[in-house]
C-alpha cells in the first residue's frame, strides 16, 4: 500500500520544506548533552558508593523525559516547515472529437516486410506499434477500434479510458476472425459506431493490406456512407511491392500453417497491394489516402493525421489542501506539557 493509500488518496506537501533540514541539529544536541550532560549539584570525591543506589527504571525514565522534549523539538520544526495534506484537481473538458480505429487482421497482415527498431516485423506488428503512440498522444479524445478480417469485430468501444484501450490493443492478433478481408463491413460497422451527431468531429483510420474479398457491403458503397454522415476517412495502405516473408498456408483449409508452438512458416512470395482500390474509397468519400511501406512511413502518416485532428483543450486546476501547523504546534506543545507533568510527579528527581 502506498503513502497516498494510507492517506485516502490525498498528498502531503510541505510549503517551506528547507526547514525539515533543522531536524538533523537535533541528533547532533542530543549527542552534545550526552556527552557534557547537566552540570552537578553536588560534587563527590567518588561515585562507587552511589552504584548501588541506582536503578534501571529511574535511567529509563530519564531517557523517556529526555525523548519527550526532542520529540518536541521535532514538532515544532515540522510545523514552522508548513506540511499541507490536500490533492490538485486538474478538470478538463474533452475535445469532442470521436475516432474510429479500423484494423485489417488478415492472414496477409503476417507478412514481414516491416521493421521496429532494426528487427524483421510483421505488418501486424508495426500497425499496433504505431497505433499505441496514436492513442497515447490524444489522451482527451474518445477512440474506438475495430478489427476484421472476414468479418468485424468490436475491439473496444468509443472511450476516454484509453489504458483499456490499449490493454485490448495488445489483444489483437491474427486469427480471431477468418482470414479474408472485408474492407466493407468493417468501414460500415465503424461508421455506425461513429453516428453521433453530438460530436464535433468524427474521424475513421482505415488501415489494410489488402483487396475487399469478403462480406456483403462493397467498399464504394460504405464510402458514400461515411460521406454522407461527414465521417473524415483516413485510408492507410499496408505493405510493399515485391518479394518479402509471407506465411505458408494450408491450401486444403486455407489456415496459416504453424508448428506445435504456434510458430508460423515462413517462404519468400511475391507481395502487392491494390493501391488503387484504396485510392478509390477515400476519393468517395471526400477523404485521405496515404501508402506505408515501412515503419517510419506510417508513423509519418500518424503525426499528419494527428495535427489535422486537434481541436483546442481548455482545463481548469483546483488546489484543496488543508495547513497541519496548527496541529503540529500541538503535538509539540502536548509533549512538553506531559514532559514537565511527568518529571514534576512519578518521576520526579532530586535537584
Amino acid at each position: 500500500m502506498s503513502p497516498r493509500d494510507w492517506l485516502g488518496g490525498q498528498a502531503l506537501t510541505f510549503a517551506r520544506p528547507w526547514l525539515l533540514l533543522l531536524l538533523l541539529l537535533i541528533p547532533a544536541l542530543a549527542w552534545l548533552r550526552g556527552r557534557f550532560g547537566p552540570r552537578a549539584a553536588i560534587l563527590f570525591s567518588a561515585t562507587a558508593p552511589f552504584r548501588a543506589i541506582g536503578k534501571s527504571s529511574t535511567s529509563r525514565a530519564g531517557q523517556i523525559l529526555r525523548a519527550l522534549v526532542w520529540l518536541a523539538l521535532a514538532a515544532f520544526i515540522v510545523g514552522i516547515a508548513r506540511p499541507q495534506l490536500g490533492k490538485s484537481l486538474t478538470q478538463v473538458e474533452a475535445s469532442g472529437i470521436d475516432i474510429m480505429l479500423v484494423l485489417d487482421v488478415s492472414n496477409s497482415m503476417l507478412a514481414k516486410d516491416f521493421t521496429i527498431g532494426g528487427d524483421e516485423a510483421t505488418r501486424l506488428d508495426a500497425v499496433r506499434e504505431v497505433t499505441r503512440k496514436f492513442i497515447e498522444a490524444r489522451p482527451n479524445d474518445r477512440i474506438g477500434m475495430i478489427a476484421f478480417g472476414t468479418r468485424p469485430y468490436i475491439v473496444s468501444p468509443m472511450t476516454l479510458d484509453h489504458e483499456w484501450l490499449l490493454q485490448n490493443l495488445d489483444r489483437v492478433r491474427i486469427g480471431l476472425v477468418e482470414g479474408s478481408t472485408a474492407i466493407g463491413s468493417a468501414m460500415a460497422a465503424a461508421g455506425n459506431r461513429l453516428n453521433d451527431k453530438q460530436s464535433k468531429s468524427r474521424v475513421m483510420v482505415l488501415l489494410t493490406d489488402g483487396d475487399n474479398n469478403a462480406g456483403k457491403i462493397p467498399p464504394n458503397t460504405a464510402a458514400e456512407a461515411l460521406k454522407a454522415l461527414r465521417i473524415h476517412l483516413y485510408a492507410i495502405g499496408i505493405g510493399t511491392n515485391g518479394v518479402a516473408p509471407f506465411p505458408v498456408m494450408d491450401e486444403r483449409t486455407g489456415r496459416v500453417v504453424t508448428d506445435g508452438r504456434g510458430n508460423v512458416y515462413y517462404q519468400n512470395a511475391p507481395v502487392s497491394f491494390n493501391e488503387t482500390g484504396l485510392r478509390e474509397v477515400a476519393r468517395i468519400a471526400d477523404g485521405k489516402f496515404y501508402r506505408a511501406t515501412d515503419t517510419q512511413s506510417l508513423a509519418s502518416i500518424y503525426q499528419d493525421i494527428d495535427k489535422l485532428e486537434k481541436t483546442t483543450i481548455s482545463a481548469r486546476k483546483y488546489q484543496q489542501y488543508r495547513d497541519l501547523f496548527p496541529e503540529c504546534i500541538a503535538a509539540g506543545c502536548g509533549l512538553l506539557i506531559g514532559q514537565l507533568l511527568l518529571g514534576q510527579t512519578i518521576w520526579k528527581r532530586l535537584p
